[in-house]
């Protein structure tokens, strides 16, 4: 008997899955989410039908293939860089194709991408050549030891690593060309996603053309680490849109992250303190979603061109208050 038990023993341990049936399942699929924005500041709840359905369908598909990526185990910063180039080829957004005019007549375009799980961050000033400022943006966060190029160093940066590179009269478009010459300023034109990906990382990015007849060489938050775009993976990742010198001046992103982890303020109470509490009424918006996959919004502009999508099958988009799962509604 003896000898039986010991043999038995030892088959348990030298092969457990022989004679100990394995309770052990695989780990459940963790939680993904994103959020996008094409701006605060928005068309008007009476514009044309059409016209607001046009943006809708055209958020549906940047949703669609930022939630791809990520429902299929993709990296967050794939999500961020791929559905921002859609977003910068689309011009009904003031970001690459479509983007507005500066004081000369010209196009420069800002971006900036940041990694959560270790604060990498990559952003591009002032480039005029640059179809995709997004991917440029990571290059310089991936293929250099620096954060933020800008203007003819951005270029020369753009020439040597392979972006595609189109003439500044690329981005024009007769709509733009038309709020330049008469000086209507289209309202926070800018785009955005931050997601949180099935491996638990939170990333961020941001893409504009800045400020319709803006001068000398201006530059917004956009492509400012910390005031239009932050990622940490404590905390959330955040784009935003609106007044650019504003949120610059607030550290707006940042400060976000900053309220969740000092303050232990949750996701929403931390972006709607920063957009009605710090910023003034009509500066703009932004999105952002924490390490637990929550999504926020907030604006104080008229409406907010935005997205949000996440493992549970949550999938809508909207322009005003009211949230649509079906852009076709």
């Amino acid at each position: 008997m003896i000898r039986i038990a010991s043999l038995l023993w030892l088959m348990m341990v030298l092969l457990p899955g022989c004679l100990v049936p394995d309770h052990r399942t695989e780990d459940p699929p963790q939680r993904w989410a994103i959020a996008i924005h094409g701006g605060a500041g928005a068309l008007s709840k009476g514009a044309p039908e059409e016209e607001q359905r046009a943006y809708r369908e055209s958020l549906q598909s940047a949703l669609t293939i930022g939630a791809g990526i990520l429902q299929n185990g993709g990296e967050g910063l794939d999500a961020v860089e791929q559905v921002i180039r859609f977003l910068e080829d689309d011009p009904l957004f003031n970001a690459g194709l479509g983007a507005v005019f500066n004081s000369q007549g010209k196009h420069e375009l800002d971006a900036s991408i940041m990694d959560g799980s270790d604060l990498s961050c990559g952003a591009v000033a002032g480039v005029r050549t640059v179809r995709h400022p997004i991917t440029l943006a990571r290059k310089v966060m991936t293929d250099t030891r620096h954060v933020l190029f800008a203007g003819e160093g951005a270029e020369t940066f753009a020439s040597q690593c392979g972006v595609e590179l189109v003439e500044n009269s690329f981005f024009s478009t007769n709509r733009r060309r038309e709020q330049w010459t008469q000086r209507r300023k289209p309202k926070k034109g800018t785009v955005g996603v931050a997601v949180l990906d099935r491996q638990g990382h939170l990333a961020a990015g941001t893409s504009t053309g800045g400020m319709t007849d803006k001068r000398w060489g201006r530059v917004g938050d956009s492509p400012i680490i910390g005031a239009g775009t932050y990622a940490d993976d404590r905390a959330c990742a955040v784009s935003c849109t609106g007044t650019g010198e504003e949120y610059i001046r607030h550290a707006v992103a940042h400060s976000v992250a900053a309220r969740m982890m000092l303050a232990g303020q949750d996701l929403q109470s931390a972006c709607d303190a920063m957009i009605h509490e710090v910023l003034q009424p009509d500066d703009g918006g932004l999105i952002a979603v924490d390490a637990a996959g929550n999504i926020a919004f907030s604006y104080s502009t008229q409406g907010m061109y935005r997205a949000a999508a996440d493992s549970s099958g949550r999938f809508e988009v909207g322009i005003h208050e009211q949230m649509m799962g079906d852009p076709g509604d």
